[in-house]
């Protein structure tokens, strides 16, 4: 008998409403994949794709026709996004893999579900519901999922050369999903494949990367990649997984969430230009940049024993987000009780100056560069001051 699902995804009317137009206009649709999977073994779903036997076309016909919205989000591929209730669902055409340069797929849409599921990259990603949330699995994924066991699809060469991020993704859902040692076909699949990894673009690996990190066994499978020589190749620097290893000891210890730019930078980051080397490498946003950098640059300055007046002037300098980055590093970088300083962290408001340029202006002094170095000047003496100085005091002394 197979199983069912009853996850809130499923049940609430907007995604129903999807169901009954696709049904309406005569075609059969399932959710597919991670919302499925996830709610099989009791996680939330950030989204719900669902595929479908109807064509593009087809799709967005009957989303209009029962009154909802639709975007043609790659129509090449077969994806259309239905819009119900200001929730989106990527709707996309069952499809099979006419070819692959091993980064994009040339596909040919078919209404074999068998054929859809065998295209995927692994059994436990190959499981559909329909809108009663009967479980169809073409593919024996339900038992890897209830074993907690990540495998490839039929030939995991095959599956690699389809798209060379799957060797990513493997060790990225071992770290999500898996229990015990990854799947020892896969892994040495991976091995002899991974030379592909040179062929993707950097955006797809820092994403990869990042959500591994991030995930349950991420200290696990760090190292099972380390002692496999993936990291250099993906990284260019030197890793060192056993402060990986000690970073998630301390995030389980202290209920903490995953922060995988903090876990990158105990990973890979030394110094600053190691932190400028790897956001360059993973093309990272600007907030990554900065937080490897804090890492690196603070991790230098801090020590167990900083006093309050200390701490609030790295406070008002740098802001709570870079010391958090530069404590995630010391804590398994050098010894000592730093609960103070993670306290301090926590709890210390960064000061804020209590005078302005306005109130320069107002005081007098004229519009111009002198506003700029007086406030300077003022905010020199308000940090000497212990950051107790009011903006009557500061003020009393500006002269016009």
């Amino acid at each position: 008998m197979n199983e069912r699902i009853t996850a809130e995804w499923l049940t609430r009317p907007e995604t129903q409403a999807v169901f009954a137009a696709l049904h309406a206009a005569g075609h059969d649709v399932r959710a597919v994949g991670g919302a499925v999977r996830n709610a099989l073994i009791g996680k939330d779903a950030a989204d719900v794709d669902l595929a479908t036997t109807a064509l593009p076309e087809e799709t967005m016909a009957a989303a209009k026709r029962s009154g909802l919205g639709v975007i043609p989000t790659g129509l090449q591929h077969g994806t259309v996004t239905v819009i119900s209730g200001h929730v989106r669902y990527e709707v996309t055409t069952l499809r099979h893999d006419v070819e692959s340069d091993g980064r994009h797929a040339v596909v040919a849409f078919t209404d074999d579900w068998a054929a859809d599921a065998s295209r995927r990259d692994f059994t436990i990603n190959a499981l559909y519901c329909d809108a009663e949330g009967v479980v169809h699995d073409p593919l024996d994924g339900l038992p890897d999922l209830h074993a907690r066991h990540v495998r490839f699809i039929g030939n995991a060469h095959a599956r690699i050369r389809e798209d060379y991020l799957r060797i990513l993704r493997f060790f990225r859902f071992t770290a999500e999903y898996a229990v015990g040692a990854p799947d020892a076909t896969a892994l040495m699949a991976c091995s002899e494949l991974r030379d592909g990894l040179q062929r993707l673009s950097a955006e797809r690996v820092r994403s990869e990367v990042l959500k591994l990190l991030a995930a349950p066994r991420a200290s696990d499978i760090a190292t099972v990649m380390f002692e496999h020589g993936y990291w250099t190749a993906l990284l260019g620097l030197v890793v060192r997984p056993q402060h990986l290893h000690r970073r998630v000891e301390l995030d389980v210890a202290h209920q903490c969430v995953p922060r995988a730019d903090h876990r990158l930078a105990v990973l890979a980051v030394e110094t600053t230009e190691d932190a400028a080397y790897l956001a360059h490498r993973l093309k990272l946003s600007g907030l990554g940049r900065d937080m490897l950098d804090a890492a690196a640059r603070l991790s230098v300055q801090m020590h167990p024993n900083l006093d309050v007046a200390s701490m609030k002037r790295l406070l008002y300098r740098e802001g709570t987000d870079r010391l958090r980055a530069a404590l995630a590093v010391v804590q398994v970088r050098k010894p000592g009780d730093w609960m103070s300083i993670a306290t301090a962290i926590a709890t210390i408001a960064v000061p804020v100056l209590p005078v302005r340029g306005q109130d320069l202006l107002d005081r007098g002094l004229a519009p111009g560069p002198a506003v700029g170095v007086a406030l300077k000047r003022l905010e020199q003496r308000w940090i000497e001051s212990g950051f107790v100085a009011t903006r009557d005091a500061l003020l009393a002394d500006v002269t016009v």
